[in-house]
Order: C-alpha cells, then sequence, then structure tokens
C-alpha cells in the first residue's frame, strides 16, 4: 500500500544520517555505519521538523527528501567526476555474521509486531484513535502548532515527535489506518538494530551484544506494538547513547548525539523525562569511574537539552505558560512533579517480574521471564563476587548497567512511594538495563559451566530455549493477540457497523459525524476536526432542521452523515431517533447502512 512512504522513509533517515555524520569518524563496518546513520537520521527528521516549524517553514515531505538527498548526491556526483566511487564489498567476518544474526532476530521482531497489528481491522485501545487525527493534522495543515479553537490530545503543548513524524509519512499514501499500523511497528522494530549497535560499543563485546539483543527481543516488558509516542522516545534511547558512546573514537560525535538526544527530549512527556535521568546517571557513573570530567558527552547533552528547549518547550511556556504547558501534558498544576502516576500503576510482586502470562497489558506489558531473571540473578551474584574488579575500565559498563537497573527497579515500583513517574511505563525501560545484565549472567554461566567440563554450546542451547519458552512465547501470543478497539464504543454492532464504514467508502471521502471525528479519520476517511466551524457545526446543527443540515453539508461538500450509539449517547436516546426518523423520511438523505450501533446516510 505505502511503498512509496517506506523508501522515502529510508531516504530520510539514511540521507540525513548521512548528512549528520559525514564529517566525522564512522565504524569502520559497513553495516554498522549505513544501518546506524539511520538511527541518526531519525533523530534529525524530528529535531529538523521542530526547527521548520519553528521556521513556519511548512512540514512537507519535499522538503525532507530535499534536505535528506542534498549532501549525499553531491557527494556522489563530486565522487564520480573524480572516479573516487568504489562500490563496497560485505566480507563474511565475525562482525558480519552477528549483525546477520542480530538482523533476523529485527526481522523476526518486525514480523511479529507487523501480524499483531493487522490481526485486528480497527485502531486499538484509545490512544490511537487520538494520534490518528494529529497525524491527519499534520499531514494536511504541515505544522505541529495547533490553529483554531480545536485542541488535540497529544499535540500542543504535549511534545509532537511522534505525530510529526507520521504526519510527514502520510502525507505520501492516502491512509492514516496503514501509516499508524506499519511505521509504529517497524520503528519499534528498529530498536533491535538501534540496541545492539549501543551495546556493542557500551561493553566493547559484539558477542555480548548479541546476546543481550536476543534477551530485549524477547522480554514481554519491552514495548508491545501498542500506538502511542513511547514506541518512538525508547528506540531514541539506544541511538543516543550510541553516539555519545562513539565520542571515545571522535569527540564531534557530540553534534550528532545533541541531534538524538534533542528529539529524545521532545518525543513523550514521561519518557523523555526517564530519558534525561538515564543519561545524567550515565554521565555522573562515567565521570566517577574514569576519574575525568567527559566535555564532549556533557556537550551532547546540555546541547540536545537546549536544542529541545529552544525548538518546542521555550515556545510552549511562552504561549501557554509554565502551568498550562503542565496541564497540557497531562500534570494538574496541583500535584507534585515527583508524584505522577499512571493509569495502570499498581504495587507488583516477585510472580510478575519473574513468570511471564500470555495474557498481559496492552500498553505496556510486565513480566521478564523465568530464565531471563535467573539470568539477572546470576549476573548480581557474580558482580558480588568480583567486586574489587568492578573500577576496572573493561567493567565500567556493569557499573552503569547496576546502576540503571537499580533505578529502574525503583521506578517500577514506585506506586506505593512518594517519588514516582507513571510506575508501570516504566517496565520497557526496566527491560534494558535487565537485558544486558542478563549478558553478563550468560557469560559467567559459560564460565563456571568450563569449570564442570560442561559444553558452552549445550549451555548456550539450553537458555536459549529457556528464553524462547518463558519469555518470548509469551511475547509473541500477546503481540499477536486480538486487542480491543477503545473503550468508548457503545455496542458490538456500532463497532461492526464502522468496520462495514471502512470497507466500503472510498477512503478521503468527506463524512459527518455528531460524536468522534477520530473514528472517521482513523478509518481513512475524513472530517475537518480542527475546523471552528466544523466544531460548531457539531453542537448547534443537530437541532437543525433537516433543510438547514442538507444546505451546511453540501456547502461543506460532506458526502455522507454518521448517525451512531455515541450520538445517542451523547445528544440523548429520543432526540436522536426522531433525528434519525427525520432524515428517513426527507427525499435529501439515503440510507446505505443500518443496524441497531450506527447508520450511515449519503447526501444526495
Amino acid at each position: 500500500m505505502g511503498i512509496t512512504s517506506i523508501i522515502l522513509f529510508l531516504i530520510y533517515t539514511f540521507g540525513l544520517g548521512y548528512t549528520a555524520t559525514f564529517f566525522i569518524k564512522n565504524s569502520e563496518n559497513f553495516l554498522e555505519r549505513n544501518l546506524m546513520r539511520m538511527g541518526v537520521g531519525l533523530g534529525a527528521v524530528i529535531t529538523i521538523g521542530l526547527l521548520l516549524n519553528l521556521l513556519r517553514i511548512p512540514l512537507d515531505w519535499r522538503i525532507f527528501l530535499f534536505l535528506s538527498l542534498t549532501l549525499p548526491i553531491y557527494h556522489l556526483l563530486r565522487n564520480i567526476k573524480t572516479f573516487q566511487v568504489k562500490i563496497p564489498k560485505l566480507k563474511i567476518t565475525r562482525s558480519n555474521l552477528v549483525i546477520f544474526i542480530m538482523l533476523l532476530i529485527f526481522l523476526a521482531t518486525l514480523y511479529m509486531y507487523e501480524k499483531g497489528a493487522f490481526v485486528y481491522p480497527y485502531l486499538e485501545d484509545d490512544d490511537s484513535w487520538s494520534h490518528a487525527m494529529a497525524v491527519k493534522y499534520v499531514s494536511i495543515e504541515k505544522t505541529v502548532f495547533q490553529q483554531g479553537s480545536v485542541a488535540f490530545h497529544y499535540m500542543d503543548p504535549y511534545p509532537p515527535a511522534y505525530d510529526m513524524l507520521f504526519g510527514i509519512l502520510h502525507q505520501t499514501n492516502n491512509s492514516v489506518y496503514w501509516t499508524l499500523k506499519f511505521f509504529n511497528a517497524l520503528i519499534i522494530s528498529l530498536s533491535i538494530i538501534f540496541f545492539y549497535f549501543f551495546v556493542k560499543e557500551f561493553i566493547g563485546n559484539k558477542n555480548k551484544a548479541l546476546f543481550a539483543t536476543f534477551a530485549l527481543a524477547s522480554v514481554p516488558a519491552f514495548l508491545s506494538h501498542f500506538i502511542w509516542a513511547l514506541a518512538l522516545t525508547v528506540p531514541l534511547y539506544f541511538v543516543s547513547f550510541y553516539c555519545t558512546e562513539r565520542i571515545k573514537y571522535d569527540k564531534k560525535w557530540f553534534i550528532p548525539a545533541a541531534i538524538a538526544v534533542a528529539a529524545t527530549l521532545t518525543s513523550s512527556p514521561t519518557h523523555s523525562t526517564y530519558f534525561g535521568l538515564f543519561f545524567i546517571l550515565y554521565y555522573l557513573a562515567k565521570v566517577i569511574l574514569e576519574k575525568k570530567i567527559l566535555l564532549y558527552h556533557a556537550l551532547a547533552g546540555f546541547l540536545g537539552l537546549f536544542l529541545s528547549f529552544s525548538f518546542w518547550w521555550a515556545p510552549m511556556i511562552f504561549k501557554y505558560g509554565f502551568r498550562g504547558t503542565l496541564t497540557g501534558l497531562g500534570v494538574h498544576p496541583k500535584a507534585s512533579l515527583v508524584a505522577i502516576e499512571g493509569t495502570a500503576d499498581r504495587v507488583y510482586t516477585i510472580n510478575d517480574f519473574i513468570w511471564a502470562k500470555t495474557t498481559n497489558m496492552i500498553n505496556n506489558p510486565i513480566g521478564i521471564g523465568f530464565v531471563l531473571s535467573t539470568l539477572v540473578l546470576v549476573a548480581l551474584i557474580s558482580l558480588m563476587l568480583k567486586y574489587k574488579n568492578l573500577l576496572k575500565g573493561e567493567n565500567h559498563w556493569l557499573v552503569i548497567g547496576l546502576i540503571w537497573f537499580l533505578f529502574a527497579l525503583y521506578a517500577v515500583n514506585a506506586a506505593n512511594f512518594p517519588i514516582k513517574l507513571s510506575p508501570f511505563r516504566v517496565w520497557m525501560l526496566f527491560a534494558i538495563p535487565v537485558s544486558i545484565l542478563a549478558a553478563e549472567g550468560m557469560w559467567f554461566l559459560k564460565g563456571l559451566g568450563k569449570k564442570f567440563r560442561l559444553s558452552p554450546i549445550i549451555i548456550f542451547i539450553l537458555v536459549i530455549v529457556g528464553i524462547l519458552f518463558t519469555s518470548a512465547y509469551q511475547k509473541y501470543t500477546v503481540n499477536t493477540a486480538q486487542w480491543p478497539p477503545g473503550g468508548f464504543w457503545t455496542s458490538d454492532e456500532e463497532i461492526q457497523g464502522y468496520m462495514w464504514f471502512k470497507d466500503n467508502i472510498p477512503s478521503g471521502t468527506r463524512v459527518f459525524t455528531f460524536s468522534n471525528n477520530a473514528l472517521i479519520i482513523g478509518l481513512d476517511k475524513f472530517i475537518c476536526h480542527w475546523c471552528d466551524n466544523v466544531k460548531d457545526y457539531q453542537r448547534n446543527g443537530f437541532n437543525q432542521t433537516i433543510e438547514q443540515n442538507y444546505n451546511w453539508f453540501k456547502k461543506e461538500q460532506y458526502e455522507y452523515v454518521i448517525i451512531d450509539g455515541q450520538a445517542a449517547r451523547r445528544l440523548g436516546a429520543n432526540e436522536t431517533n426522531n433525528k434519525v426518523q427525520a432524515l428517513i423520511n426527507s427525499n435529501r438523505f439515503n440510507p446505505v447502512f443500518n443496524n441497531n450501533g450506527m447508520i450511515l446516510f449519503k447526501v444526495v
């Protein structure tokens, strides 16, 4: 459906990543160099988009295409002129073989998420419907600043990175439904690639990095295919830390690191905040362990914070004020900033961590799995046994990983503590140090096995099979199950009516409703949710005469009108029935679908 959008996504990310890193020392490995250019480019799309938006330059896909191609094409033409273009040859090295295995994990993850996303014909839960309206707004209006009096739940002052990216991608296909489902799954799956290269740099061992990546892909708690802004924020964690780790090779890496950090800090309220905390813990630990001020690491963080503040947070505070900005983020001004609760927060038991289940939450599943939990326990024991060696340079990553683990362990269990920030959403972040420590636990078992003359291959096979059965299977089951379509529906018949509507009315058709605009837009039809005249008519038009309704719909070029159970709930059952009968009895509106949940009229 959207092959053009997929190709353009690859061009945007690779081209902007190439542009952001051409002047610095990249990895000598061809695959790593170019795959991580996509990661850097993903951050660059966000940061550049916010800058263009601030300058009132339209967020048009052609501008991003131009920016992403300019430098690569210039370099290509210059090198062709001087006969310097060389076709790279991929050699089967140990490093490339490990990367190929990692890419297989990525493809398996993408298959799981894509299958699960499209196993049902609607958008899931409530968040995705709200995102659909904001994505459509960005795709048409080409800005993330709200215009008029109609507000969006996840835009302005809410950090707009997710809806901005998807709005740009939606400009080159006709389905916001497909754009959300496909690219959400793709970007989550890219976490596998970005995480592997980050961990490889972080711990300096490609084999441990591969195992940690397999662990992360298997952990049920790490990122379901749920459509929300966190699906973009968390992959950007790994890009940001990868770039920061690369500073040890070339100090100029602080520039792409800052670009990625800026994007991460403008993608979601809770996890942008958590990223800042992860980064501070990372930086302070490295400074203490290495006994020196890491100036360029600090520059990456401060410059990223400055860019995010300049391009988004300062304009929002200027527009709404500090209190208004907090309210727009879902934070009540009277509440403590250190006690922000999530909708699914609760106290967890040890069983919630150890035993992964095939029925789980859909937005942020919980659970690690028995074998992975055991590996983490083994890793913690190994750290206690070799605590005297933790200050050595090759073990600094273990200290940072442990600090992240303890911090995330507290954060996910903070429901009963005074200092907390949406604990249930921390499960996906808790999975990060869990996967890193699991790799250390695996290598400790491997070394222990040698003492008892046990084959490392047998140990690896047993552990991998154990993870597949105690973590990966449960994750796959949850992510390929039927998910609910949201809590706002009034009946199954209403849902069935909208599914008929989705399949039988052409994409882009202008359809009016007196109830829920998200259903029109999320199912690929159109109503101008952000237009003040539409908002006014949804409030006042129901009580007008049929003739007045007809004239307004014709003037605004709406071809269909839906009246559903949600309209009846809002406007009253008797009033709604009377309106439906009046429309049926007129010769202006032709019923084309009708059940007990909704009726669809064609404006004659």
